[in-house]
């Protein structure tokens, strides 16, 4: 058994914010153990860490923790980490999303930072509903399934997380749930190591409202489910198509190396410095010229 009591009282605020306000038996307080216990593992200091966050259940969790935060509106959490990044480099910026803050409103934002390689570690808590706002289906929302904006099942078909993030330019994707909290350390151990834009997203369950309304039980329930449908990354390429129609993949998923945004962005200053070198040059001497004869007047 895991005894976070000792990392509990070193990284969370546990004497000014607690309780939290996430319901008895929701798994972001679970991704949270993962994520400390990774944290820790490395052994970063509070003052290397900012942690971002958008609205929604998950929105909450950098209350929670002792570190640099932002609190930020909702959807844009990778804008502000952006920022952050580029404005101090030498920090680790970690953004916590749901799947609507991630993939709704977010959805432009994600597949860009991506795109870019922004050096972020970002941790998608996929839960398939928005929670706080009230049960309303999300982009992750299954097929049919329903949500209190589709109570009679929703007709889109929904987004695939990982695959959104391996096929925007990820340079890490994994994906774990909150059911195998060992894998899932060592996926955000991972992430964090990695240099460039890394996902981790993790299937975790909303007894409150997709559990209620999908009649998927209680939270020991839907953590069976998630023991039942996970399937490793290695065994899941052996598999059919229709042999994991109703399963998702667990493990790395992408695992790749390509240049940050900054390191290319600090190429083309410096290319453009060069450029500019010599007019900048003729310019001083001209001016220097300038004052001499203004001098000798």
């Amino acid at each position: 058994m895991i005894d976070d009591r000792p990392l509990i009282y070193k990284y969370l605020r546990h004497d000014k914010k607690f309780p939290h306000v996430w319901c008895p038996g929701c798994g972001i307080g679970t991704m949270l153990g993962s994520l400390i216990r990774a944290i820790d593992h490395l052994g970063y200091t509070k003052d290397e860490i900012v942690m971002v966050s958008g609205i929604g259940c998950s929105g909450r969790l950098p209350v929670y923790v002792d570190f640099n935060t932002l609190h930020t509106t909702h959807g844009r959490a990778l804008t502000f980490a952006t920022g952050v990044k580029l404005a101090k480099p030498d920090l680790k910026v970690i953004v916590i999303m749901g799947d609507g803050d991630a993939t709704a409103i977010g959805g432009n934002h994600f597949i860009h930072a991506a795109r870019r390689n922004i050096d972020l570690t970002a941790i998608i808590v996929n839960n398939n509903i928005y929670g706080m706002t009230g049960g309303q289906y999300s982009p992750t929302t299954p097929y049919g399934d329903r949500a209190t904006t589709a109570t009679y099942g929703t007709v889109e078909q929904s987004f695939n997380i990982s695959q959104l993030a391996v096929c925007a330019g990820a340079v890490f994707v994994g994906r774990g749930t909150v059911y195998h909290t060992r894998q899932l350390d060592q996926l955000i151990e991972k992430a964090l190591q990695k240099k460039g834009f890394s996902v981790v997203e993790v299937i975790s369950q909303c007894q409150t409202h997709f559990g209620r309304l999908n009649k998927r039980g209680n939270q020991i329930e839907m953590l069976k489910w998630q023991r039942d449908h996970a399937v490793p990354v290695e065994r899941a390429k052996t598999l059919s198509e229709a042999e994991m129609a109703d399963k998702f993949a667990t493990g790395v998923l992408v695992d790749r190396e390509a240049p940050t945004y900054h390191e290319e962005y600090i190429k083309v200053r410096q290319r453009a410095k060069e450029a500019l070198a010599p007019s900048m040059e003729k310019e001083e001497k001209e001016e220097s010229d300038r004052r001499e004869v203004s001098d000798r007047l």
